[in-house]
């Protein structure tokens, strides 16, 4: 039985031997651009998009050629592929049905290297849920590192399709709106300026670019009344930074300032209170 599938001893060998030097040469090309093309491109502060892609790419190719070179060695191979070549219009519709998704993600991966609606390490939200940092674009999927460091893989054919929210694209500086509530007899401004303050001396502030802002105001920090509610004054501060990292830590941190200048000022935070009354009913309602 070997000897039909294999033909001979050699013909087994070189079987063996072309899928061994496939796999040894997909693995040290896919090490030799980990390692040195990568730490060069960090060097130079390049786009590590167009790198990641090729990699696999170059990786997946090679794996092609080789595994379908060693096939073609074997005699019973040959038979066969020269008998489907009299069925070449079956064999190429259903191939084209077995592989349209496949194709899809690969087109749709390499639509996004070229034209780069964003770019690995860019921070992108898909469907207003799924937020991330993007690490990888495969030939297949992309993958997405969230806060809570878990990762999610997305076809590159459905994330092609998105609607998607990139905080890097040609500008990495992220605005935080902070909206507090103070009482109707509160200082408003004195609330205002102490919002602004606060901003002022946190370290993570910045100044942002003219062509970055999406309202008008001074050059430092704007501050306004959003709103009249049922109970509070509704105050906002626009707060900038340098990445949606520091902007989460620069928010929590501002939240907590502003509240203890708020106490030291007796400006009121108001929050819901409720006032509960008992009644004492006759005796012989109790029951």
């Amino acid at each position: 039985m070997k000897e039909k599938i294999f033909g001979d001893i050699e013909t087994m060998i070189l079987f063996l031997s072309i899928i061994g030097a496939t796999i040894a040469i997909a693995t040290s090309v896919n090490i030799f651009l980990n390692r040195a093309v990568r730490r060069t491109l960090k060097r130079m502060d390049a786009d590590m998009t167009n790198y990641v892609f090729l990699r696999h790419f170059v990786v997946g190719l090679i794996y092609l050629v080789g595994i379908g070179w060693a096939f073609l060695v074997l005699p019973t191979f040959k038979t066969v592929a020269h008998t489907l070549l009299t069925g070449a219009g079956i064999v190429a519709i259903v191939a084209g049905l077995a592989s349209q998704q496949a194709l899809s993600n690969i087109t749709s991966g390499l639509f996004m290297v070229i034209f780069k609606p964003f770019r690995v390490n860019d921070r992108i939200s898909i469907r207003g849920t799924m937020t991330g940092t993007v690490e990888d674009i495969t030939l297949r999927h992309t993958i997405i590192r969230d806060m809570d460091n878990n990762r999610i893989i997305i076809p590159n054919s459905v994330l092609g399709n998105e609607i998607i929210v990139n905080t890097n694209l040609a500008d990495t500086t992220v605005c935080r709106k902070i909206d507090i509530g103070i009482g109707y007899s509160s200082d408003i401004d004195r609330a205002l300026g102490i919002m602004r303050e606060e901003v002022l001396k946190h370290p993570l502030h910045i100044v942002p670019e003219p062509n970055s802002r999406s309202v008008s105001h001074d050059p430092d920090v704007f501050t306004q009344i959003l709103s009249l509610s049922e109970s509070s004054v509704v105050l906002r501060v626009w707060a900038w930074t340098n990445s949606e990292n520091d902007a989460i830590r620069m928010e929590g941190d501002l939240l907590k300032s502003i509240k203890a200048r708020f106490d030291e000022e007796g400006i009121e935070i108001p929050f819901p209170q409720r006032v509960v009354s008992f009644k004492n009913f006759p005796s012989d309602q109790k029951n």
